[in-house]
């Protein structure tokens, strides 16, 4: 196992009984999820059983699995710098990936912030994806009234119905529409007790692990939010209005100033409100286009591809919002690049 890479880190959320801690559980007994490490936040619940605990330290907690507990003394860049520093003095087990399980109430976005923006943490992690449990039982009363639960779901790559044996198909079949026009692009797995594979859940991101490369189709998916926007009827018992999936495509290339600062004036005004972006980018000055994602006030530093992934040299930005219209987000980018901005439909 590496000890100088990049390791990939998935988060795993959703709310309260809706299941994580069961999938994890099923997940670290698999053989693919050997070399895995997993940080719990323990604050408000219990992240693993007992009986995994094998040793404790000052601030961490070291499990047979491969797991540490991120106490409430001990924030998260300051847990996974303390593991990084361990892995070097051979304290801790060399590990390929991380999974960071939160805790039911958390809004994941701070997380992702964290995950994005520490410069120190980059020599050493990628962003992989969000996994997001919803119960399939009590999931409808869940998002209508709890928005960390929406959060939750809304900035996933993955979504996970679980507790499908308990409930049925009409209840499961509506929560599943809900859920899709709330996040078209997340892959949707219904599973019981937990089961699921790993190869389904992991290596989300922006590279493929087979080869290395990007693979930015597979990751902005952008023609779904497209077929669900045409598909939209909001049901006004549903409150999921004010978290929202858009997609807008720019036909010509965008000069790199001006995409500075519709960035800067965008985040500045409506930072707390962008949950998650993503977009892939035809710059004016540029060979090949860039990608960009983020979460709030946060947008990671531009990756350049040396060639386009297809055919398609358009610009297309993914956006999950909150409170922010298609018509603001059209309209804001109509300034800075002039009229050729059109809804993804």
């Amino acid at each position: 196992m590496s000890t100088g890479a990049q390791r990939p880190v998935s988060v795993l959320t959703g709310f309260l009984g809706s299941g994580k801690t069961t999938v994890l559980n099923h997940l670290l007994r698999q053989p693919a999820m050997a070399g895995t490490l997993v940080v719990v936040n323990e604050f408000g619940e219990i992240g693993l059983d007992h009986e995994l605990i094998e040793s404790s330290q000052e601030d961490t907690i070291l499990l047979q699995s491969g797991c540490l507990c991120c106490t409430i003394r001990n924030d998260l860049v300051e847990t996974l710098e303390s593991v990084f520093q361990r892995l070097g003095r051979g304290e801790v087990p060399a590990f390929d990936r991380i999974v960071i399980e939160t805790t039911g109430l958390a809004d994941p976005a701070p997380i992702l912030q964290t995950l994005m923006a520490d410069a120190g943490l980059a020599r050493h992690i990628r962003l992989d994806g969000v996994i997001a449990t919803v119960d399939g039982v009590a999931g409808q009363a869940t998002l209508d009234r709890h928005p960390e639960a929406l959060r939750q779901a809304a900035v996933a790559d993955r979504l996970l119905l679980t507790k499908t044996d308990l409930s049925d198909e009409a209840r499961l079949a509506e929560l599943e529409s809900r859920l899709r026009r709330l996040n078209p692009a997340a892959p949707l797995l219904r599973i019981a007790q937990g089961v699921v594979e790993p190869d389904s859940l992991f290596d989300l991101g922006f590279y493929d692990p087979a080869t290395k490369s990007l693979d930015v189709q597979r990751w902005l998916k952008e023609e779904r939010y497209a077929a669900e926007h045409q598909g939209h009827r909001h049901d006004v018992n549903r409150h999921d209005e004010r978290i929202r999936a858009h997609c807008l495509i720019l036909e010509e290339p965008i000069p790199g100033e001006a995409l500075d600062r519709w960035l800067q004036e965008l985040l500045r005004l409506k930072g707390p409100d962008l949950l998650r972006f993503k977009a892939i980018v035809n710059v004016a000055e540029l060979p090949g286009p860039i990608v960009l994602h983020g979460v709030q006030h946060v947008i990671y530093p531009p990756l350049q591809l040396k060639s386009w992934p297809s055919a398609d040299r358009r610009t297309r930005m993914v956006f999950i919002t909150q409170d922010i219209a298609e018509s603001e987000l059209r309209q804001s980018l109509a300034r800075f690049f002039g009229e050729g901005v059109k809804a993804g439909r």
